[in-house]
């Protein structure tokens, strides 16, 4: 059966990009995904950034069994009661700053379709400006502001976005010497090119707290407040992208928290629906009362599922149970030790970043050069997997080459343990394979 399926995936499924793995896969638990030969692997990808609380954690299991009891879908128009709760929840225990109005649907890339269309509507304008590296999603709206994955091929996309050039302490487009005034420095020069080329319809700046597929990149807090301080000054909304920075991730409720910057607008998925499609946008009631009275619609076949908010009550509840939070700058604390154990071994690797348990770790050539090591980061990233290590690898040409590892908040120092192993395996084997066969 197991060949025959693979046959059919072979012939029937359409290939989408990305990482392709030999097997199929056929369970998840905890931190442990098994692939149809019955081999285990860690998984420090937590699926794709979604299931922060380990895969098919009980909660999640009992909460689709709750929701088969009560009800899956209803009628768009049909408020469930504990979409209701949900919203409560959201607003009460874990949204910053006076943002309070929420809806949900299903996907990273639909929210940001909503908070565009909010934005838009609310300013009359259209205009956004994007932070390189970003990933937004990929839809109309939100892969025209993304900037980490293929733009060409895909037709004309929606005008009016102008890109900021992400801060990047490693590698700075601008060097001033510092952190901070490097980020601030690369930002008012594109702030000033905005400034040219607009038309006066500003609608919106759009950011990732930490912008992940773009390596993992911090920006200093003074960048994030001149962020804010820009929307203002030009009539525009501050749009937050919280898919995999809010609850818990990087040891605080929200990057907007760590921040001490509150958006106008934020959008939620990945670690909502812990591995199930939830996500959500937030507003403040100001927003929301003027987006109504201007007849704001968003009105799809999956808005407001009960299902989902099932699962999403349920995460929340496990990750304020478990403290998971707080356990996210722990076990982060930890990891980012050993990686650092690992740093003083091997020359390449150049720079370890990120915020709890989002970390970033850069390959290099030599750390003079900050030359990017694609074909080692390549090579090692294949051979973790054949020891029984899922991870996952940016391997764009401008950006360097750089391990993204974000296990389950969940995750045991024995499971670190045996990863930080198989990472020190791979990449010393890697080495040995490069050294002898270059071309390899």
């Amino acid at each position: 059966m197991t060949s025959a399926l693979q046959q059919a995936a072979d012939e029937f499924l359409v290939r989408y990009g990305g990482d392709v793995f030999p097997n199929l896969f056929t369970t998840a638990k905890g931190t442990i995904v098994t692939d149809s030969d019955g081999r285990d692997y860690l998984d420090f990808t937590s699926g794709q950034m979604c299931a922060t609380i380990g895969h098919n954690h009980p909660a999640i299991v009992a909460a689709v069994e709750r929701a088969g009891k009560k009800a899956f879908h209803l009628f768009s128009g049909m408020i469930p009661e504990v979409v209701a709760e949900l919203a409560q929840v959201l607003a009460t225990d874990w949204l910053p700053g006076d943002l309070k109005r929420s809806i949900f649907i299903n996907t990273g890339s639909e929210a940001t379709e909503v908070a565009l269309r909010m934005a838009k509507m609310y300013t009359g304008g259209y205009e956004v400006l994007v932070l390189g590296g970003s990933w937004h999603g990929i839809t109309g709206g939100a892969a025209s502001v993304s900037m980490a994955s293929d733009r060409r091929g895909y037709g004309v996309p929606p005008p009016g976005v102008f890109v900021i050039p992400e801060p990047n302490a490693y590698r700075p487009y601008i060097d001033k010497g510092s952190e901070e005034a490097s980020a601030l420095a690369n930002l008012e020069l594109a702030l000033k090119m905005f400034d040219m080329q607009s038309s006066g319809r500003g609608a919106a700046i759009i950011a990732e707290p930490v912008i992940s597929a773009g390596g993992v990149l911090v920006p200093p807090k003074a960048f994030m407040e001149a962020l804010r301080k820009a929307a203002d000054e030009r009539g525009m909304l501050l749009i937050f992208d919280e898919a995999q920075t809010a609850f818990g991730r990087v040891g605080k409720k929200t990057g907007s928290e760590y921040f001490g910057v509150v958006p106008d607008i934020m959008t939620m998925s990945k670690t909502l629906g812990g591995g199930l499609p939830l996500a959500a946008v937030s507003t403040t009631e100001a927003i929301e009362s003027k987006l109504h009275e201007d007849h704001f619609t968003y009105y799809t076949s999956h808005v407001s599922d009960p299902l989902l908010a099932e699962v999403g009550l349920a995460v929340l509840r496990v990750i304020a149970e478990e403290k998971l939070v707080e356990r996210a700058n722990v076990m982060g604390a930890y990891l980012r030790g050993r990686f650092e154990g690992l740093q003083q071994k091997y020359e390449q690797i150049g720079d370890i970043r990120g915020m709890g348990l989002l970390l970033g770790v850069e390959l290099v050539t030599d750390r003079n050069s900050r030359r990017a090591a694609h074909q080692l980061g390549g090579l090692t990233t294949k051979k973790c997997f054949e020891h029984g290590l899922s991870m996952n690898i940016r391997r764009r040409p401008e950006r360097g080459s750089v391990w993204r590892i974000a296990p389950p908040l969940t995750v045991s120092t024995e499971e670190i343990d045996r990863a930080v192993e198989i990472l020190d395996r791979s990449l010393r084997e890697s080495l040995d394979e490069l050294s002898r066969n270059p071309a390899a």
